[in-house]
């Protein structure tokens, strides 16, 4: 079940700019995973968690499709001047990629895939700049798009016969498989950019900020390396008004045949059950967050 407010966000309730006598009020952003596809609004960690906080509210602003580029002008355009206690921005760690992309995919009815020109942001004499805004309308197919601009696989002869077969679990042994490899250098310029719009965002920010980058479920079911992109937002902390946390440690708690639940048979994003693990998982750190600024 899909409810929109007036904005056109997924949210039980409409966002409106000043607060509730006696109430927290937390902004949060994201992609899908945060947007809750998959799931009823009811279902969705925000709306658990506000279940679990009392007298707190979660403004949802998650957006499918899109990177942290996108969400930081979601912000910048419905949400800066809302009143709020938190911001917490959800960074899918996928989103390296988006952030780095001036074009994204998506199917139509036709089962075509689909691309669409995005907002996006470069790094010209150490300064964000804003590209391509008004964004052009037009869409494509993902044929005619420049083969520059294409996603290449790592090992196209593998990948066939992943495609073919679906072994993938053979796949990562022959590939010493690591989805991100963006993450791997702190000079990395993919990286880069994506530190630099979430510290440009920060930096704008009044109020406290939980960072928490989401792990893909390779890294939750333990089938890839982690440690390149824990590092890599390990250089937020001691900032004085972000709290870094990284939730991997607490989801792989649970036995790894239950952290399978927590994405759907045929596609990635979370489950119920996923989404009620991430509640659980964020809601002390946010409880510690109001503790320590009193808000």
């Amino acid at each position: 079940m899909v409810k929109t407010n007036s904005l056109g966000f997924r949210s039980e309730i409409e966002f409106t700019i000043i607060k509730k006598v006696g109430y927290k009020r937390i902004l949060l952003f994201g992609d899908s995973f945060t947007a809750g596809d998959g799931v009823s609004n009811k279902k969705r960690f925000s709306d658990l968690l506000m279940q679990m906080l009392p007298s707190t509210e979660i403004y949802n602003y998650g957006m499918p499709g899109t990177g942290t580029d996108q969400q930081y002008l979601l912000y910048k355009e419905f949400a800066k001047g809302i009143e709020h206690d938190l911001i917490m921005i959800v960074v899918l760690v996928e989103n390296i990629r988006r952030v780095n992309a001036k074009h994204w995919f998506y199917y139509n009815d036709k089962k075509e895939k689909i691309v669409f020109q995005k907002p996006y942001f470069k790094q010209e004499n150490k300064k964000l700049v804003l590209k391509n805004v008004p964004v052009n309308p037009i869409q494509f197919k993902f044929e005619e798009l420049p083969e520059s601009e294409k996603e290449r696989g790592r090992h196209p002869a593998i990948k066939y016969i992943i495609n073919k077969f679906g072994l993938k679990e053979l796949k990562r042994k022959l590939t010493k498989y690591q989805p991100l490899p963006q993450y791997k250098r702190s000079d990395n310029k993919e990286w880069l950019l994506l530190k630099s719009i979430l510290l440009k965002w920060i930096s704008e920010v009044d109020k406290p900020v939980l960072l928490i980058p989401l792990p893909l479920y390779d890294y939750v079911e333990e089938q890839s390396n982690y440690k390149n992109i824990e590092n890599r937002f390990k250089e937020f902390e001691g900032m004085d008004n972000v709290t870094l946390y990284s939730p991997l440690t607490d989801l792989k708690k649970y036995p790894v045949e239950q952290r399978r639940k927590f994405r759907f048979e045929q596609d990635v994003h979370p489950t119920p059950l996923g989404h009620e693990a991430y509640a659980k998982a964020f809601k002390p750190k946010i409880e510690e967050i109001f503790n320590k600024y009193n808000t």
